[in-house]
């Protein structure tokens, strides 16, 4: 049996901070964008398989907070995202009334963006980019959501997710679930101030 001992303890002294993470602060759209970046080498994906049923990929958002999964192989390669919108909207019923099952038989591959579809920025291109920027570029791409990733010497590898309803949050603007394009107007009109991205 190893033997364990305990550490020296002591008291904490008055005044005492805490630390935060690096580049931690208010975020503003001219703030550099990983700022805004969930950064998975901080942060424990949320993940799950292509054969759950839809009713489990919302369970498992619920229970972690979160609005997106990655969706994993047996061999945690990324197969593709499921997003709320795509758990909560018309996805699953579409798919349920087509294969003529209840809407609980459903799977998560079924409904997921895969892998192949999706548009994903390079780590080293968002290193440069602003908040703004990522704004500007959810609007283009229509989404909610933007996938970074890196290289690695076995490939490309996801490093960290960009989400309008994140952004939000840290510009201190109203999310409107749901609703993308008066989400993304709302985003937008919270950039004006600094005309970070010279419309």
């Amino acid at each position: 049996m190893i033997p364990y001992r305990a550490l020296p303890a002591r008291r904490l002294e008055e005044g005492a901070g805490y630390c935060r993470p690096e580049g931690e602060g208010p975020v503003g759209p001219g703030s550099p964008a990983l700022q805004a970046m969930t950064d998975l080498t901080r942060v424990r994906p949320v993940t799950i398989g292509p054969q759950a049923p839809v009713p489990q990929a919302h369970q498992r958002m619920l229970a972690a907070g979160v609005r997106l999964l990655l969706v994993v192989d047996a061999r945690e390669r990324l197969l593709g995202l499921v997003t709320a919108e795509d758990v909560l909207g018309e996805r699953p019923l579409q798919v349920a009334s087509r294969r003529r099952v209840p809407v609980d038989e459903v799977q998560v591959a079924e409904i997921m963006t895969p892998r192949e579809a999706l548009e994903v920025l390079d780590l080293e291109t968002v290193r440069q980019a602003r908040v703004g920027d990522v704004v500007a570029t959810l609007r283009r791409l229509g989404r909610q959501h933007v996938v970074v990733v890196e290289a690695a010497p076995e490939g490309p590898r996801v490093r960290g997710l960009f989400s309008a309803t994140q952004i939000g949050r840290q510009l201190g603007v109203p999310i409107h679930l749901g609703d993308m394009a008066r989400t993304f107007a709302e985003l937008e009109a919270a950039l004006l101030p600094g005309r970070a991205l010279g419309a």
